[in-house]
């Protein structure tokens, strides 16, 4: 029972917070962290140019000094691919997109060489890709070397050769085989218009531009949105490999709608509150744990960050929780995606409400005070009218010039859930037993909540417990929490737990012990008691032990229930066991030393008799050999036996079996192997004697 409790306490914290997730901060240093960490090069450089660029781009954004060196190995890969002959379009794209971060030196004969080939890829362009690669080239190179002159002769045959993949609902088709439309394609072929736009040497068709703002249009009436207000794009999954998850999809239709404004004169007529939503998708998914995930939102924001449709504003906020206690600040900063200062605004806190509430604004109007020193819009003091609880703040953001509003959005109105924390004030606090008839209070105690208690209580089935007390907040209102219950806890661990209901400002629950005996089990004793009082907004949320009762049960009857056999701790089930001792028998007597030595000198005699016998035989060494790779083998298989002797030795002295068993297998695989060379040897030798 106690474990639930504990679980639902938590789950309420949990909820009370929950909104929170509704939070959008910009970009912080646990981006910058991540960074190093997920673009870490193997063995100095990565596996292709395009993980290279990535790479290079996320520092570049990020701002980050302290990086990997990449600028020699990069520089090297691009070298290679520019010099290449079997370099494609892509290579070329990806090594002049590196190139354009590290600023390599390309040789003017390879650049040439690039730009006829490229312009070579965009005549034989048969999909979408094809123009991606070839036409991306050419811009990278146009922007990368002034004195290239770069140009599509046919950039309005190149443009409609591109809008040809587009459909009515403003996707792509990656190629006229394939009939599936993307909106990830979308992104690749805004960025391809976009380049043929800019190399174009006469101007593009505006019908055709029209159109293509119209498709733009169409595609972001497609976009999908979640309940807090972030706006993406996706695929249905048709073919595994052509589909791109909404982060991919959604960053490479910004990325495509960012290079296309930037080429264009007129006003895409986007709503700034779509861009504000992009901004939100992109914040809202945290740090990514994939490079390219990784790379896709810090690029995304980098677009979000300068473009010519919209810049999204956001707000942030260092804290959502204020503490009336040491009268916190409201506190909030605006700034773009990526952290960077915005013009001048003002502030205002609009509106406060309860949460779940729609009673009208706890506050009028208000404007913030803007501190140069942080950077951040204040209010220092918090209205008399919000009190310890969670509300929910309307801001209002207002730019102070007139010229920055066709590309700077601050949205409508921002809703931000804030949290109210005080330390709550508990008074009369009273435990008695009450006469069960006519209420008269048997025995009455006060109690210390917020210090330590040590009250003894005896009661029978025939009387009450009353527990009361009173709850006010800071500001001198009645503070309802979130959970007020009483735990009565039996010496045989058995527990029993009340809600504490509540009437205005007292607090009071009264137990009928008549009514409680089959629900006690009819167990007298010993009654531990312990309040539990919790909020997330109380800053003195307390478990506090209040004292004991004894309580005096009639005796249960022949059915009563009985109790609930208790859990087992798992700690007592798999915990360490108690040691185990055990006394070994005392050894045996041994005989005198001098009766073992001379036991030993009887085992050594057969020995010494084998010796004298060889001697007294004649044994002679005519046959030993006498080349030297022979010889050599038969002195290693004496040697061999030798050991194996000697091995028995420290088998009595010193070894125990195993150890024997495992040196004998090695020297017996080593005696197998001489002897087998030396016996053969031998058998040769008699051979030819008998033969001569």
């Amino acid at each position: 029972m106690a474990r639930r409790l504990t679980g639902f306490l938590v789950l309420l914290l949990v909820v009370s917070i929950c909104e929170a997730a509704f939070l959008f901060q910009p970009i912080s240093d646990s981006h910058r962290s991540a960074a190093l960490e997920l673009f870490t090069p193997d063995h100095g450089s990565f596996k292709s140019l395009e993980e290279t660029y990535e790479a290079l781009r996320t520092f570049q954004i990020l701002g980050i000094e302290k990086k990997p060196d990449l600028t020699a190995t990069a520089c090297r890969s691009i070298s290679e691919t520019v010099g290449s002959s079997s370099s494609t379009a892509k290579d070329f794209f990806y090594a002049l997109k590196a190139n354009g971060i590290a600023e390599c030196k390309i040789d003017k004969n390879a650049s040439k060489g690039i730009i006829s080939r490229l312009n070579a890829a965009v005549s034989g362009a048969s999909s979408l890709l094809d123009f991606y690669y070839s036409v991306g080239g050419l811009v990278l190179i146009k922007d990368q070397s002034s004195e290239a002159d770069v140009h599509l002769a046919d950039a309005d045959g190149v443009f409609r050769s591109v809008k040809a993949f587009s459909q009515s609902d403003g996707r792509w088709r990656y190629s006229s085989n394939n009939p599936e439309s993307s909106a990830f394609a979308a992104g690749i072929a805004l960025e391809a218009l976009a380049g043929t736009v800019s190399l174009a040497s006469s101007e593009i068709d505006q019908s055709l531009i029209s159109t293509l703002k119209n498709d733009i249009i169409k595609l972001f009436d497609s976009i999908e949105k979640y309940d807090d207000g972030a706006l993406y794009f996706d695929d249905k999954l048709v073919d595994g490999h052509e589909y791109q998850g909404p982060l991919s999809t959604t960053s490479s239709v910004l990325r495509g709608l960012t290079a296309f404004a930037a080429v264009t004169a007129e006003n895409l007529n986007l709503p700034g509150d779509k861009m504000l939503g992009l901004a939100k998708f992109f914040l809202g998914i945290g740090v990514p744990g994939d490079a390219k995930d990784f790379f896709n939102q810090i690029d995304s924001l980098a677009c979000l960050e300068s473009n010519r449709v919209s810049i999204p504003l956001i707000l942030s906020f260092p804290s959502t929780v204020l503490s009336l206690t040491r009268k916190d600040s409201l506190k909030v900063g605006v700034s773009t995606v990526l952290g960077s200062e915005v013009p001048s605004v003002t502030v205002r806190l609009v509106g406060a409400f309860a949460s779940g509430s729609k009673d009208a604004s706890l506050v009028e109007s208000q404007e913030l005070n803007f501190d140069k020193t942080s950077g951040l819009h204040i209010l220092n003091d918090l209205p008399k009218s919000i009190d310890v609880g969670s509300y929910t703040f309307v801001f209002e953001v207002v730019l102070h010039e007139p010229e920055p509003e066709e590309f700077y959005f601050t949205g409508s109105q921002t809703k931000v859930p804030i949290s109210v924390t005080g330390l709550i004030k508990i008074e009369n606090s009273e435990i008695a037993v009450l006469d069960s008839d006519l209420g008269n209070i048997e025995s009455q105690k006060t109690l210390d909540l917020a210090g330590k208690n040590a009250i003894s209580l005896s009661a029978n089935h025939l009387q009450k417990l009353r527990l009361s007390f009173q709850l006010t907040t800071p500001r001198g209102r009645s503070f309802k929490p979130h959970q007020v219950f009483l735990k009565l806890r039996h010496e045989s661990k058995v527990e029993h737990i009340f809600v504490v209901g509540n009437s205005g400002k007292q607090f009071e629950i009264v137990l009928n012990f008549l009514g409680l005996v089959e629900k006690f089990f009819y167990l007298s004793g010993k009654y531990d008691m312990e309040l539990t009082v919790g909020d997330a907004a109380m800053e003195n949320s307390l478990l506090v032990a209040i004292g004991h009762i004894e309580l005096d049960l009639p005796e249960a009857p022949e059915k009563a229930p009985r109790p609930p056999p208790q859990p087992v701790d798992p700690y007592s089930r798999y915990g360490p066991k108690a040691e185990i001792t055990h006394i070994f028998r005392a050894p045996e007597k041994r005989p005198p030393q001098e009766l073992s030595l001379v036991f030993l000198g009887l085992t050594i005699l057969p020995l010494l008799g084998f010796l004298i016998g060889l001697l007294r035989l004649g044994v002679n060494l005519k046959n030993f050999p006498t080349k030297p790779v022979p010889a050599t083998f038969a002195i290693l298989f004496h040697v061999g036996i030798g050991a194996v002797l000697l091995l028995y030795v420290f088998f009595w002295v010193k070894l125990d079996l195993f150890q024997t068993l495992k040196l004998l297998g090695f020297l017996g695989v080593f005696l197998v192997f001489v002897g087998h060379r030396i016996l053969s040897h031998l058998a040769a030798a008699s051979a030819k004697l008998k033969s001569a």
